[in-house]
């Protein structure tokens, strides 16, 4: 059977969906936030968790959903206040990701459950990627053929092992579970009818529709 014939789920079951806000300078900036000394963590449900080719679904509450590329981090071992020097060695690949953001009611809120908790809001895949160095990767998202985000994940202001080793002082991680790293500049809204693709250097692409 050939790809083509095939269709594709989210390469990963985790327990739960971990993502870090603010992790690229320029974001920060044009979203008016402040700068945080550590890491900005939330969930999301894994009702968020879609697959490559499957449909993002536009709520009725919201007026503003915007995508956000980001690099996902793929736990492969059990991990409790874990050094940083052995983070890379507990990793189990990388993935693409799209934190799809509900903007209007993030602001509204002042946090951010709801803003990024609808179902379809977290599309991951189209498959794992061992050995790569994370410190290093273009990322990129494209609207209906249009570059939108252009970054590198080198502006990290947190690295991988960083914010993995500081997760696990906070929750324990278990296989499968992953860790979506923040976003770069860029991000914008989406509509009905588009198209998004993720893109990362190493990994490939992940598409969806919006509906």
């Amino acid at each position: 059977m050939k790809l083509g014939e095939v269709r594709l789920l989210a390469p990963v079951q985790p327990s739960k969906i971990v993502c870090i806000g603010l992790n690229y300078a320029k974001h920060i900036e044009e979203l008016g936030h402040t700068l945080h000394e550590d890491p900005v963590i939330f969930l999301k449900p894994l009702t968020t968790l879609i697959g490559p080719e499957d449909e993002i679904l536009l709520p009725k509450m919201s007026q503003q959903v915007e995508y956000e590329a980001e690099l996902v981090v793929v736990i492969g071992k059990t991990l409790k206040d874990v050094p940083e020097d052995q983070v890379l060695d507990s990793i189990f690949g990388y993935t693409c990701g799209n934190d799809v953001t509900a903007r209007d009611l993030q602001r509204k809120d002042g946090q951010w459950t709801r803003s990024k908790g609808f179902d379809t809001f977290c599309p991951i895949g189209p498959y794992i990627v061992p050995d790569l160095n994370p410190s290093n990767l273009g990322i990129r998202s494209i609207l209906n053929g249009e570059i939108k985000q252009s970054s590198n994940t080198e502006y990290f202001l947190h690295s991988v092992p960083k914010l993995v080793s500081y997760i696990s002082q906070i929750m324990t991680l278990t296989p499968g579970d992953v860790i979506m790293t923040g976003t770069p500049e860029g991000v914008g809204p989406m509509k009905s009818g588009d198209e998004i693709i993720i893109q990362i250097e190493g990994i490939g692409e992940l598409h969806n529709k919006v509906l």
